[in-house]
């Protein structure tokens, strides 16, 4: 055997360390999707982490919004007013940004119309925020670990404060705690809670640390101080301070620890994540942790904007689910006021599960399949705690947002992509019963009785839980049946195959063949009146009648399970195409919202018109993400927006979940290189090549995987994770 030269070798370690070495962090741009209803922040939070802490600006400075927006911060508003900490990004509804922390100067004031302040010289990259504080002359810089953050103020000579207020946040839920526990140590709680109106509720326990002794401290309790008071205040408008004399440029650090379980367990994840005052040090550690995660994937070629709308793609989706369990293992168990405890790998929350079951998971299973087995055990857990799967769950609260059941879509396609280090006989057991309860019993699907007694939603009939828009949760309840079937075919329950088989065809029941367009039906079998199939509100929510979200047109072609049969339904591929068409160029197509997200990829399924596909992604792709704050067209929906602009940039695309057949368009760059999970899957890596990439070469005319001519304009999941090369010939001229 003829052995490799030295030299050789020596140059492929230094590739592969030239690889890894990359400061990939450099083109997150974190203040991407914080107007334009993004919802996002430009706070600081490791991969997954329990705990952010972002700069709170979501009221003005004259407090005239009588309704937080959903985000703690929005880039349009001038006036900021703290940092707030346990922050989520790319949510509907307002909830978490609590415990407050400002540092002011001059003369103490406790409300925040008082002390807010302009800012300017914002900078935020992963790890690390900082910005000026206009009014104070402070300079506040920002990071964080899994679950504490840590403050860095720099005062101007004089009078300064450092303000705990407990009682502003995002929640709709009121009420908490504070305590000195010494001069510089104190600890609280908050409620939170109220996500989307619903009732529920939770605790976080917080200790937060000083690094300098006061000149004096106190607490407040609506607009009275109470100075050196240090047994603990309750209520709703209840926080802390501290007030110093102050060198010029002198520092003085607080970080705090965040806990869902006990005040000791938030001192214990502080003493052990944060054991030092050491800011630079958690800086590095939370880039460097970020710049691990980014690099699983890696972009050649695009332009610096294309690289920037992709990896802040990626930071956005690494964020929910998120860890929730203290260093101990303990979090609150589903529903309940037990306090449970993981005994290996992590436990999850923020599952929003309709919105990310469409390319969130069907992503996270490809490149991090470990964190996304740990997110299945987390839901499986959920159904061990409280007897059901979660469908939006938030801090062990079940929410019920949003229709369908998502959580049955998840576990099968996890399994179905390779992930099966979890309790799949359990996982079935967890499905089955959702999916066949009566609807008396049943908390995860509305309408169940009456859509196995009809075969669909009707709009006229009074279920036992109220169904919001029957069309489209019949159309949920039909790719969560088919996902379920092939769930059942691949564990050999044969007749459950073929009974969620045909449960998931429903939807032909409420196709009307005189508009070729999904419609509502009253339980007669009459069509329901007035249909309006482009039906547009003043805003997306509540939705069409009988529709969630949306309308007609949003919602035809939502049936990628069954597309082949559905193409039959309009009339054949030529119909399919035309009616397809139409939705984009009469503009019924809205990229802002879930439920048509796929389309694009549908002309895959027409032999010929591929090249739509390819033109279509591509022109949706430059409309609707940019660098600018309003880079995502509306909420980022937990990272849901962000996965379809990170797919569609990488040529490929999961339009049906459960199914492992991914649609190809062009990619934007000219080589990606995903590196797979060696755990879980065979290959090293998976290259995707197309050397003549640009805006003008969009359209596919040849491609080859593993040096073999290669025709489809599908990529199976299986021939991805054995690892090979997809080579792709672009050209500016159709095909």
């Amino acid at each position: 055997m003829k052995k490799p030269k030295i030299s050789l070798i020596i140059s492929m370690i230094m590739l592969c360390q030239f690889s890894f070495s990359q400061d990939l962090t450099k083109y997150v741009n974190p203040f991407i999707g914080t107007s334009n209803d993004g919802n996002t922040y430009p706070g600081v939070v490791m991969p997954w982490g329990m705990v952010s802490v972002s700069p709170f600006n979501a009221r003005d400075t004259i407090f005239v919004n009588a309704k937080f927006p959903s985000s703690a911060y929005v880039s349009k508003n001038k006036y900021l007013s703290g940092f707030s900490n346990i922050n989520l990004s790319g949510v509907g509804c307002p909830d978490m940004g609590v415990v407050n922390v400002m540092p002011t100067s001059g003369e103490l004031q406790i409300l925040p119309i008082k002390y807010a302040t302009l800012i300017e010289n914002e900078v935020a990259t992963p790890g690390y925020y900082k910005t000026n504080l206009v009014k104070h002359g402070i300079l506040a810089e920002l990071s964080a670990t899994t679950r504490t953050s840590i403050m860095r103020f720099t005062f101007p000579q004089g009078k300064g404060n450092i303000l705990f207020n407990v009682g502003l946040g995002l929640t709709n839920i009121n009420g908490g705690s504070v305590r000195f526990v010494n001069e510089t140590e104190i600890e609280g709680a908050r409620s939170v809670g109220g996500f989307c109106g619903t009732l529920k509720g939770q605790i976080i326990y917080f200790v937060g640390r000083i690094s300098k002794k006061p000149a004096e401290y106190g607490v407040w309790n609506g607009q009275r101080l109470f100075e050196r008071f240090n047994r603990e205040t309750m209520g709703d408008n209840i926080g802390a301070y501290l007030k110093f004399n102050t060198l010029p440029n002198e520092i003085v650090e607080v970080k705090l620890g965040f806990s869902y379980v006990s005040i000791q367990n938030a001192r214990q994840n502080l003493d052990v994540e944060q054991p030092k005052w050491e800011f630079e040090n958690v800086r590095k550690q939370c880039q460097n942790a970020w710049n691990t995660q980014l690099s699983k994937i890696e972009v050649e070629g695009g332009t610096l904007e294309d690289k920037s709308i992709f990896y802040t793609g990626l930071y956005h989706i690494l964020q929910h689910p998120n860890v929730f369990q203290d260093v101990n293992g303990e979090y609150p168990a589903m529903m309940s006021d037990k306090i449970a405890k993981i005994a290996q790998g992590n436990r999850y929350s923020v599952f929003s599960l309709w919105d990310t079951y469409r390319n969130v998971h069907p992503f996270l299973s490809l490149v991090y399949p470990k964190q996304q087995s740990d997110m299945v055990k987390s839901m499986l857990a959920m159904y061990d705690e409280n007897g059901w799967l979660p469908k939006w769950e938030l801090a062990s609260m079940e929410t019920f947002v949003m229709v369908g059941d998502p959580a049955s879509i998840v576990i099968s396609d996890s399994y179905f992509r390779g992930i099966k280090d979890f309790d799949i006989n359990k996982a079935y057991q967890a499905i089955y019963k959702a999916a066949t309860t009566s609807e008396s019993e049943n908390v995860l699907r509305p309408g169940l009785d009456a859509y196995l007694k009809y075969g669909y939603i009707p709009m006229d009939i009074q279920n036992i839980r109220k169904v919001w828009g029957p069309v489209s949760t019949t159309l949920e309840y039909a790719i969560s049946d088919w996902n379920i079937s092939q769930l059942a075919q691949s564990l050999g329950k044969t007749a459950d195959y073929q009974l969620f088989g045909e449960r998931s065809k429903c939807y032909i029941n409420l196709f009307d063949k005189k508009y070729g367009l999904m419609r509502p039906k009253n339980a007669d079998g009459s069509w329901f009146e007035p249909f309006e199939p482009a039906y547009r509100g003043k805003s997306l929510y509540p939705g069409a009648p009988g529709f969630v979200e949306g309308n007609s047109w949003q919602y035809s072609f939502m049936v990628a399970h069954d597309i082949n049969n559905l193409k039959k339904l309009i009339g054949g591929d030529k119909p399919f195409v035309e009616m397809l068409q139409r939705c984009f160029d009469e503009n019924y197509f809205e990229m802002s919202n879930e439920p048509d997200i796929a389309y694009p990829y549908l002309f895959n399924y027409c032999k010929g018109n591929e090249w739509r596909t390819q033109l279509q992604v591509r022109k949706l792709l430059r409309k609707n993400y940019n660098t600018s704050s309003g880079g995502i067209n509306g909420n980022d929906d937990c990272g849901t927006m962000s996965a379809w602009a990170v797919f569609a940039m990488m040529g490929f695309y999961p339009d049906c979940p459960g199914n492992m057949n991914y649609q190809i368009t062009s990619p934007v760059f000219s080589k990606i290189t995903i590196h797979l999970d060696n755990d879980y899957y065979q290959g090293k890596t998976f290259v995707i090549e197309a050397p003549k990439s640009n805006d003008e070469n969009i359209y596919i005319q040849k491609m080859q995987l593993n040096g073999k001519p290669y025709s489809a304009y599908t990529l199976k999941h299986a021939d991805i994770v054995k690892g090979g090369i997809l080579k792709i010939e672009l050209d500016k001229n159709k095909k």
